[in-house]
């Protein structure tokens, strides 16, 4: 059974909330899964703090036994030293203007 840490959508229209879980993969975004390994809140506060809880001790455990984060899991990970940090997804290349650039 190929387990993935992802993101469980909560709360209402324009409003999301989410938990962190492991779940089997073969199962939908918001069905079952096997664990609650934390929760992100990505509206921020009145003092601009997006919240996140997690269970640093079980999101080893479950890394440890192979199951893998997808994207965004693996982003808020890496943010907390649990993962390394993914690589930067743009190019400095493209934010040069064409006649600037060397080669």
């Amino acid at each position: 059974m190929p387990v993935r840490l992802r993101l469980q959508r909560f709360g209402r229209t324009h409003s999301p909330f989410y938990r962190m879980v492991a779940a089997d993969s073969r199962a939908p975004r918001d069905g079952k899964f096997l664990e609650i390994v934390g929760t992100y809140n990505p509206i921020a506060n009145r003092d601009g703090i997006k919240e996140i809880r997690l269970k640093t001790d079980r999101l080893r455990y479950w890394l440890s036994v192979g199951a893998q984060p997808s994207d965004r899991v693996s982003w808020i990970l890496g943010k907390f030293g649990i993962l390394p940090p993914p690589p930067q997804r743009f190019s400095v290349q493209k934010s040069i203007p064409k006649k600037d650039r060397v080669g």
